[in-house]
């Protein structure tokens, strides 16, 4: 990302949400976004993920400048190249967990005899190969956000981009699903995770800090850049 700036009309006033980000992600990094409210992290994130872009800017996902691109060329980045996890899951309640997963698949045009072989390989990474036939509402929370997880490794995206990943789930889910993140990168997987909570974020190996739309400092993580007063 070179010089992205974001402003948004208010009325006949123009608020500024980034101002001047610059930032360098490499394959396989393992970075979290930390922020107070406000900070512009959601903005940023949603630029990353293809989602919204740049009133400014260079943004460049594998040599494409995703910053000049038109809403349908965004959105098959958007399917091809990035994984989203959410903080609610996402999941389709009529669905089962296999059904949910094969989605990406289907837009993708990915013949069904693959979708479903893909499908079920992935969710049998995340441990849920007992699962895969069950429904949302029959799975517990961290079993729901390791559907979400599968659903977004399915199309071997560049980018795995979690959303407070861990945000509706206990201590005990929570620390499992990061440990599967730990596991994931360790495969070579990408992985930015927005969060404001410290101990999520110390599970990463990179800590870039957001404040009033600019970022306030990209470090190596160790326990000092965690510091939540800090």
């Amino acid at each position: 990302m070179e010089h992205i700036y974001k402003d948004y009309p208010l009325g006949e006033n123009v608020v500024k949400v980034l101002k001047d980000i610059n930032l360098e992600v490499n394959e396989g990094e393992y970075v979290s976004l930390m922020g107070p409210s406000g900070s512009g992290k959601s903005t940023l994130m949603n630029i990353i993920g293809a989602l919204d872009t740049p009133t400014s800017g260079k943004y460049f996902l594998k040599g494409t400048d995703v910053s000049s691109l038109d809403d349908d060329a965004l959105a098959q980045i958007r399917n091809k190249e990035i994984g989203f996890v959410f903080q609610t899951f996402n999941l389709l309640p009529r669905l089962t967990a296999l059904e949910n997963v094969m989605l990406p698949l289907i837009y993708a045009h990915v013949p069904k005899k693959e979708r479903i072989k893909r499908a079920k390989e992935v969710l049998e990474s995340v441990g849920l190969g007992d699962r895969m036939h069950h429904r949302p509402n029959q799975l517990s929370g961290g079993q729901r956000q390791r559907v979400a997880i599968a659903r977004a490794l399915v199309n071997r995206p560049s980018i795995i981009l979690a959303d407070e990943p861990t945000g509706n789930l206990d201590s005990q889910s929570s620390e499992e699903i990061m440990k599967l993140f730990d596991r994931l990168n360790e495969e070579g997987n990408t992985i930015i995770i927005v969060t404001h909570e410290p101990d999520i974020a110390a599970h990463t190996k990179r800590l870039v800090k957001l404040l009033d739309g600019r970022i306030l400092s990209d470090e190596q993580v160790n326990s000092a850049s965690i510091n939540p007063q800090s």
